[in-house]
């Protein structure tokens, strides 16, 4: 597919995407920029309509997520809730789209089904490129919550993919005494690499001032709770559902917070120059 790309909408989302517009206009693209009502202007881009949006556009990108739970676009600049019509579906569908959770998108508009939806944000390049805003954002979280120092705390990371591996050697860096529970041997002779403890998850004591969890599966739940410290901070980093039973622990009295986009909350400038080049890789490829 061969994309002629001089006008490009970015529809909805937060500070992210108003980074990714500015940076698009600074590299000579026409960018309209939708759902944004709040913002009365951005650096050149022209902020218009949804539906002049994609009339005008060659391509169309959407934000991290793409739709909320309840199917409305996640536009928190907007000024009333946006649901796409019917119209707009049509307009979208006869150009490329580059979205997140592509999968849920084309749920709630099956119109979309044959149309060209690009996942960015499933992609192993964006995973990996988000990991250390992500890894930021998660100790700036424990250090506006923790009532000490992180330097000689007592910290767990659980799971180590790219999160857990760039936030565990983050944490190292800062002077935490960091312990990685993992299942695989491989991470966790690569967590002692980072100058971190490793122990599988049946053997660790439980013992932390503060704990981190990466794992997007039921890790702690009401038994594994229960051997926490009840001052213990936990941060739940993991995508939706998450690895954490919030009702045990509220019952339990532990601090357990949902963090979630990070790097949107904690860096967004960084954050949509990811989405940028996430996107233009796609392109690139799409285009040979």
């Amino acid at each position: 597919m061969d994309m002629d790309i001089k006008t490009i909408a970015v529809i909805g989302g937060d500070k992210r995407q108003l980074f990714l517009a500015r940076s698009l206009c600074e590299d000579g693209y026409a960018v309209l920029l939708a759902g944004f009502d709040s913002i009365k202007e951005l650096s050149g881009c022209v902020l218009c309509g949804i539906r002049e949006a994609l009339e005008r556009a060659d391509i169309v990108i959407l934000p991290v997520p793409c739709l909320r739970s309840d199917g409305a676009l996640n536009a928190p600049f907007a000024e009333k809730e946006i649901i796409f019509s019917n119209e707009e579906i049509k307009l979208m569908a006869e150009k490329p789209v580059f979205t997140s959770f592509a999968e849920r998108l084309v749920r709630n508009h099956p119109a979309l089904g044959g149309a060209a939806v690009y996942d960015y944000a499933a992609r192993d390049d964006f995973a990996v490129l988000n990991a250390v805003p992500t890894a930021e954002g998660a100790l700036e979280l424990a250090m506006n919550a923790c009532e000490g120092t992180i330097a000689s705390s007592k910290v767990l990371v659980s799971g180590f993919g790219r999160v857990g591996r760039a936030l565990s050697r983050l944490l190292v860096a800062v002077g935490a005494r960091v312990t990685v529970a993992a299942r695989k041997s491989s991470d966790r002779a690569a967590a002692c690499s980072l100058g971190a403890d490793a122990v599988d998850f049946g053997s660790a004591d439980w013992d932390y001032d503060i704990v981190f969890n990466t794992v997007p599966a039921p890790v702690f739940d009401e038994a594994r709770l229960k051997k926490l410290r009840p001052n213990t901070l936990l941060f739940d980093l993991a995508s939706l559902p998450g690895g954490v039973d919030f009702e045990a622990a509220r019952a339990l009295g532990i601090d357990a917070r949902r963090a979630l986009a990070l790097p949107g909350k904690c860096a967004p400038k960084t954050a949509g120059e990811i989405i940028k080049k996430t996107v233009f890789e796609i392109i690139k490829e799409v285009s040979k």
